[in-house]
């Protein structure tokens, strides 16, 4: 075998080993006991998803997150880019799960279309996984925000999509008092990124999420929440997020 046939040979293996890995976590299908609450039609997103009403909310129903069509495969996406979230103003115009959850497991697909596009996944409707374009710190992309950087740099770039796979156990109580705090393991793009990672508190005040103004956001409370997303006035695209309850 030449030389060039031999080079041919193997990028054709790398191009089939890259597309067996992005398979293995983009579309991933909803497993027994899960329900899928957003895949990509505005129909799922009326169904399943409300504003939330925190001190700052200033949109009005019925929710305006978009309806576009997917970049990348032209199938049908759900936008981040609501009007009343303009100029970064989170909180404005978020939307959270209809269900409210304690222990749960998510998949999140999402793709970025501009450069610094800015959005975000709060679990529980308190705990934020960041996303956000360009940037790897601690209030950066895959950062269980200011408190646990990613471990590894998994993301695919602006234009491409993107999955978060979370593990979610919520913070537990005896008699109403705080004995174990959240945790959570994630698979950024099939790739372990936090493992088992304990959460201290709720960042970004009360307009950021439940118990956000308690106590500056270490007074968890024993109440579930549902998954949030994050409005911020760019174009972060949603879609294919099933969430399993787990007992």
């Amino acid at each position: 075998m030449t030389l060039k046939l031999i080079v041919s040979a193997l990028a054709l293996l790398i191009s089939v080993s890259v597309t067996a890995q992005e398979a293995s976590y983009l579309g991933t299908k909803a497993p027994k006991g899960a329900k899928v609450y957003l895949d990509g039609t505005a129909k799922s997103l009326h169904k399943n998803w409300k504003y939330w009403e925190g001190p700052r909310f200033s949109a009005e129903m019925p929710i305006k997150w978009p309806e576009v069509t997917d970049p990348v495969d032209g199938g049908k996406a759900i936008s981040s880019n609501d009007p009343a979230g303009a100029g970064g103003k989170y909180g404005a115009a978020d939307i959270v799960t209809k269900d409210e959850f304690r222990d749960f497991e998510a998949h999140v697909e999402f793709l970025i279309k501009k450069e610094g596009g800015n959005s975000g996944v709060y679990l529980q409707n308190r705990y934020e996984i960041q996303i956000l374009d360009g940037d790897y710190g601690l209030h950066g992309l895959a950062a269980v925000i200011n408190e646990h950087l990613p471990t590894s740099e998994e993301y695919n770039g602006t234009g491409n999509w993107n999955a978060y796979d979370i593990k979610f156990r919520a913070a537990r109580f005896v008699n109403g008092q705080l004995t174990e705090k959240a945790r959570v393991t994630i698979h950024f793009n099939g790739v372990k990124i936090h493992d088992d990672v304990e959460i201290q508190q709720v960042w970004g005040g009360p307009n950021s999420g439940i118990d956000g103004g308690n106590d500056g956001g270490k007074g968890i409370t024993d109440t579930p929440g549902g998954l949030k997303l994050q409005a911020e006035g760019h174009e972060v695209l949603y879609r294919n997020i099933w969430i399993k309850p787990v007992k």
